[in-house]
């Protein structure tokens, strides 16, 4: 079969990207045909792919979306494709994967209520609309159960057209035989010592992923565990804004802010914490990627997955409503409990051998060659 999937935008370090490009292999691998629509593809092209760099440009985002909806759909009308999928919501798809949260749902719960006689409201709500309206057939790929009563509430979707996946953790973020030696080689590199406590945070789009609320919970340290602790942030996004909080912080030389990379396994082995205070995060891949890599992880309950962290037992998770002080006493307890982190590492690693936390790209295949339900 001909399959064409279309996304905004194409780099290696986002969830979705990532996500994408897995699930496009893995319908490849059984030998379908993958034609891809996007504006910017920034990384390599895997083999046998056809990658379609839309040429359409406009001021704003919602005009820019539907000047790539005509386009791809023009384009599909001239060479039609067996299926159609999309990465973010538009009309015209066979499946969707929802990669995020009910958009409907966040403006009528999160902003006010003047924001819905926007034309960016209007624009956004139709695109949903066009995936999850009843009488549409677009298949949906759910990564968040706590999502489908939202868009059911909202749109009146039939439960029969959510197909939920399990995650999709990449096998190579598993801790490998060798971690103890990759970890002491990380921590050479990155100058630590035998003392020193290492928090990372990983993931594009870090005012959403809470980065302020982590430098505020690093400075509020008691002065001696302060003095021990760094901080690496690493992600796709504008550090700006964050190098200028952590210098009012008093921060200093205690953060780094790194951009995306492709040797994140490096990072989860070779720190002791990870932290995700996210304000929103339909899952939060990254939370199971520290699990299996053995190390405990320090989330808000804002992030779909957060509930893996309590059934692995291999964390601790800020009850919502978020509040910054329990952050804070959260993260000073964690890293001052290295007999509590020794036993959140090796419960996460258990949990890796028995749970089904990698077969998402194989699910999302099935639901996608199987075609309209």
């Amino acid at each position: 079969m001909q399959l064409a999937f279309c996304l905004y935008k194409y780099f290696p370090f986002g969830g979705l990207q990532r996500d994408f490009l897995r699930i496009a292999l893995a319908c490849q691998a059984r030998g379908h045909a993958i034609r891809v629509y996007t504006l910017e593809w920034h990384g390599e092209v895997p083999a046998g792919f056809e990658v379609l760099r839309v040429p359409v440009q406009a001021i704003t985002n919602p005009r820019r979306n539907e000047k790539f909806t005509d386009w791809v759909q023009q384009d599909l009308a001239r060479r039609p494709a067996d299926r159609v999928v999309g990465f973010n919501k538009m009309p015209g798809l066979d499946v969707y994967y929802a990669a995020d949260p009910c958009f409907e749902d966040k403006a009528r719960t999160l902003r006010n209520p003047l924001y819905r006689v926007s034309g960016r409201y209007r624009h956004f709500s139709a695109y949903e609309r066009a995936v999850f309206a009843p009488e549409v057939h677009t298949e949906i790929l759910l990564i968040s159960a706590a999502q489908q009563p939202l868009f059911m509430t909202h749109y009146g979707t039939p439960a029969r057209r959510f197909h939920l996946l399990p995650p999709g953790i990449a096998p190579d973020r598993r801790a490998p035989p060798n971690a103890a030696q990759i970890r002491a080689a990380f921590r050479r590199e990155f100058s630590l010592e035998e003392d020193d406590l290492l928090v990372v945070q990983i993931g594009s789009g870090f005012k959403t992923k809470g980065l302020d609320r982590s430098l505020r919970a690093l400075a509020a340290l008691p002065e001696m565990l302060k003095e021990r602790t760094r901080l690496i942030a690493i992600g796709q996004d504008d550090p700006k804004p964050f190098l200028v909080q952590l210098h009012t912080l008093g921060l200093g030389n205690r953060v780094s802010i790194l951009q995306g990379r492709d040797d994140i396994p490096r990072f989860l082995l070779g720190a002791d914490l990870l932290i995700h205070p996210a304000y929103n995060e339909n899952t939060g891949t990254v939370l199971l990627e520290a699990i299996v890599a053995g190390l405990p992880v320090l989330a808000s309950a804002a992030c779909g997955y957060a509930h893996y962290i309590a059934d692995a037992d291999a964390g601790e998770v800020v009850p919502a409503p978020f509040e910054q002080a329990a952050l804070d006493r959260l993260l000073a307890a964690m890293l001052a409990d290295s007999e509590n982190r020794a036993r959140w590492s090796a419960n996460g690693l258990a949990f890796a051998e028995h749970a089904d936390l990698y077969s998402l790209p194989e699910r999302a295949a099935d639901v996608i060659l199987q075609g309209r339900g």
